[in-house]
C-alpha cells in the first residue's frame, strides 16, 4: 500500500514538473505570432449611404452612391472632436470633386483601389495621425439622372394603382 501511494505521488510530481517546464519554455520562445492588423485590435466603422451629385457643364449628370467600412484605431477615434462619419463623407466629396476626370459611366476606368487609398491617405493627413488603416467598399453605385427619373416614375405608377382584391368565394353547398 505504501508503494502504491509513493508511486502516485511520484507520477503527480513528474506531471506537474513537465507542465511547469513546458509553460516556461513556451513563454520564452514566444509561441504564436503577433496578430495581423486585419485580425484584431481595430474597430470597423460603417458609414451611412453617401450620395454625391456629379456636376458637369453646370448640370447634374448623376449621383455617386457608396457605403464604406473603415478600420480605425479605437484609441485614436475617441480623440476626434468631430464625428468620424462626417469626416469620411467630407473626404469622399472632396475626392470626387477634386478628380473631375473620373467617368462613372465607364466601369473600366474606375479604379477602386486608388479611391480607397486616396480616402485613407487624405483622412490621415487631415487628422495628422494614422487613424484609418483601411477603407473597404461595402456598396458602390452610379445612377444617371435618367435612371433616377425612371425609378421615380415607376414608384409613382405603382402608388397610383389601386390594390385589387378578389371577392370571397361562397362555401360549397350554401
Amino acid at each position: 500500500m505504501i508503494k502504491f501511494i509513493a508511486a502516485a505521488i511520484w507520477i503527480c510530481a513528474a506531471t506537474l514538473g513537465a507542465v511547469f517546464y513546458s509553460f516556461q519554455t513556451a513563454g520564452e520562445n514566444g509561441v504564436g505570432e503577433t496578430p495581423k492588423p486585419m485580425l484584431g485590435g481595430l474597430d470597423y466603422v460603417k458609414t451611412d449611404m453617401i450620395s454625391v451629385p456629379l456636376i458637369r457643364d453646370s448640370r447634374i449628370d448623376g449621383y455617386f452612391l457608396t457605403k464604406l467600412v473603415y478600420t480605425v484605431e479605437p484609441a485614436e477615434i475617441k480623440k476626434l472632436s468631430i464625428p468620424a462619419a462626417a469626416l469620411m463623407t467630407d473626404q469622399v466629396y472632396s475626392y470626387l470633386y477634386a478628380n473631375p476626370q473620373i467617368d462613372f459611366t465607364k466601369k473600366e476606368t474606375i479604379d477602386l483601389d486608388a479611391f480607397r487609398n486616396a480616402i485613407r491617405e487624405t483622412v490621415n493627413a487631415r487628422v495628422g495621425v494614422e487613424l484609418v488603416h483601411d477603407v473597404l467598399v461595402d456598396q458602390v453605385n452610379f445612377l444617371t439622372k435618367d435612371e433616377i427619373r425612371d425609378n421615380a416614375m415607376r414608384r409613382r405608377k405603382n402608388d397610383d394603382e389601386p390594390a385589387t382584391t378578389e371577392p370571397a368565394k361562397a362555401a360549397p353547398g350554401h
